[in-house]
């Protein structure tokens, strides 16, 4: 089977989950290739229509798999092969952009949803299905603490804090992990951006914990790659967040208030074990389980 990854190339690369997604397909023989969406709004993405029936026309695809609503949409203007669209966040949070996800959910030949607030957000009562995205258990894995420590100098006093993304998201809510990890004596907030991913592994092994404090997720990626790595995890409600930890130990869910992350952390800093993360995502979220029901997806679409 051959399948066009229709997904954004405006970042200057492709998305990590993504690619590691596609690798997995690609593991079980499904042929891909991608179309990067270059522009932004809707008029950018739309810009690239031409250029997409150009594409198709000299494939021979069995349908598209677009991530991300904008993406959606450009591919369901055309007609000729099926769309699988998944959705996953923003794309569905933001006003500005949930109208055209809603529209190309409805043109799609099915829906993907990375979490189940969506189906109502987007309207569906058919042709989608709840599935997060996964990991690459090979990539995030659990290391000695003691000796990623030492590779990142980073002193045995420090407490090492991974916030979940870039400092500069809005979303991310970064003020309130400032406000908290502030009041924490020898606490060290460092933000996971522009780091390859076994860099990722690396930091969350030595690290003490993770902290995400945002203000809207889908099934944040970060989440489940801490969980392989058994890495302490503090997070706000959000997302599918709180179910995705219903069956560890050693990690929290707080309200948006600073006193609730510093009393978490300190119970972390405390107790000082990591917790049992991994047993509990092995299965759920699998890259390789996760690309065999994409496929069965794709059958029944092209089907």
């Amino acid at each position: 089977m051959n399948v066009l990854i229709v997904c954004s190339g405006n970042k200057g690369r492709i998305s990590a989950f993504i690619e590691e997604q596609v690798a997995a397909l690609n593991s079980k023989a499904i042929n891909t290739d991608y179309f990067l969406i270059q522009g932004k709004g809707v008029k950018g993405y739309f810009s690239n229509y031409l250029r997409l029936l150009k594409t198709l026309s000299a494939g021979n695809y069995s349908l598209i798999h677009a991530h991300y609503g904008l993406s959606g949409l450009l591919a369901v203007l055309q007609r000729k092969i099926p769309v699988v669209i998944t959705f996953h966040g923003s794309d569905v949070n933001k006003p500005a952009v949930h109208k055209f996800s809603k529209l190309a959910s409805k043109l799609s030949s099915f829906n993907i949803l990375v979490e189940k607030s969506f189906k109502k957000k987007l309207g569906l009562t058919k042709k989608y299905a709840i599935m997060p995205c996964g990991v690459d258990l090979d990539v995030f894995i659990p290391l000695d603490k003691n000796i990623e420590r030492k590779k990142l100098s980073y002193k045995d006093a420090e407490t090492i804090i991974l916030f979940s993304s870039g400092f500069d998201n809005k979303v991310k809510n970064y003020p309130l992990a400032k406000e908290a990890v502030d009041q924490l004596p020898g606490a060290r907030l460092i933000e996971l951006k522009g780091f390859t991913r076994p860099e990722i592994n690396s930091l969350m092994n030595a690290a003490d914990m993770l902290l995400l404090t945002s203000f809207s997720e889908g099934s944040p990626q970060v989440i489940k790659e801490a969980l392989c790595c058994n890495l302490p995890i503090i997070s706000t409600r959000v997302g599918d967040v709180a179910g995705i930890l219903a069956n560890t130990t050693g990690n929290y869910i707080v309200d948006y208030k600073a006193t609730e992350i510093i009393d978490a952390a300190k119970q972390i800093m405390q107790s000082g074990i990591r917790t049992n993360g991994r047993e509990t995502i092995t299965g759920r979220y699998d890259n390789k389980n996760i690309a065999d029901k994409l496929i069965a997806i794709y059958q029944l679409v092209k089907n």
